[in-house]
């Protein structure tokens, strides 16, 4: 067996749903680990179908509405039988260079956990500039070291019952590989649109947590002098006090970080951030408003029956 076939002791973990499109191209990019886990939510394409005939495990979720959510609940329950874990998405590939950087990182006892770097593509195209790469996300370390934080969102209404935004809180060091991980969805805008609404509850609540200042004592905290996650939250703390977010959030992407050298892509891209920030903001007036609640549901107007609107006539 080559080094290229050999299985590296790692297992995968992918949350999904309805991902018919994406899975193919997913399971293939991580052959190489030793276990996948796929963390299904009831899917009524051919998810469940695709992952069987790959030889993978299928493991089904039922979210309780709260917490934990699908990648804690994982964490916690399911028999890994490696030590590392590396959390991979159905629109997201493991490149064989990166496999190699993995095999060789993990026999490091240096580390608990490492970040890998997405390269975002969107419309058949690399979103280089805007401030999209380098992405950091921490996606492999020590199972039983790490768990997703808790932002205090629970409550949140239609945000599906996957961690999307959260970010591991890893008990030791990390640190960074090189080599990229992919992330390339095969669905149409039509799914970009839906996820992202379904994401503007979440951040909605977020951004109301930060200017009532009720994050929970168990997120990655904010800190300028702190790692990148640690300053961007530092950073969200103001942006999330600043007017005029949505016009800010294109020139800052679009002009400031230099997405126009994205091309025609880089520009809708611009653009539907630009919306998403106008979103989050009507879902935090609508928060604020009716005292931390979306979608309160209120008693409507009764109509104005007919034989009375001819009576006042």
């Amino acid at each position: 067996m080559t080094s290229s076939q050999q299985k590296i002791p790692v297992s995968v973990l992918i949350p999904a749903k309805n991902e018919e499109s994406n899975l193919p191209a997913c399971l293939e990019s991580v052959s190489r680990a030793d276990e996948i886990f796929v963390v299904d939510s009831q899917s009524s394409d051919r998810s469940v179908e695709i992952v069987e005939n790959f030889g993978a495990k299928v493991v089904q979720f039922h979210f309780n509405g709260s917490w934990p959510k699908k990648k804690n609940w994982s964490l916690d329950n399911l028999p890994f039988r490696n030590e590392w874990v590396l959390i991979v998405d159905c629109d997201e590939r493991i490149t064989p260079e990166l496999w190699e950087e993995i095999a060789q990182s993990i026999q490091n006892p240096e580390y608990q956990g490492y970040y890998l770097n997405r390269k975002v593509f969107f419309l058949g195209k690399w979103i280089r500039y805007g401030g999209k790469y380098p992405d950091w996300n921490l996606r492999l370390f020590k199972h039983k070291q790490g768990r997703y934080e808790n932002l205090n969102t629970e409550d949140v209404p239609n945000t599906g019952d996957n961690e999307v935004h959260e970010h591991v809180v890893l008990q030791g060091k990390v640190g960074y590989l090189k080599e990229d991980m992919l992330h390339i969805d095969f669905r149409d805008i039509y799914h970009w649109l839906a996820r992202h609404n379904r994401y503007s509850n979440w951040e909605a609540r977020v951004y109301y947590n930060l200017l009532n200042d009720a994050e929970d004592k168990g997120s990655i905290g904010a800190n300028l002098f702190g790692d990148s996650v640690q300053r961007k939250r530092f950073l969200k703390k103001i942006w999330v006090r600043l007017p005029f977010k949505p016009a800010l959030r294109f020139i800052l992407f679009y002009f400031i970080r230099l997405g126009f050298l994205d091309g025609k892509p880089g520009y809708i891209y611009a653009r539907l951030l630009s919306q998403y920030e106008y979103q989050i903001g009507v879902k935090l007036y609508e928060l604020t408003e009716f005292g931390g609640q979306l979608n309160v549901t209120s008693t409507p107007p009764q109509p104005v029956s007919q034989s009375m609107t001819k009576a006042a006539n």
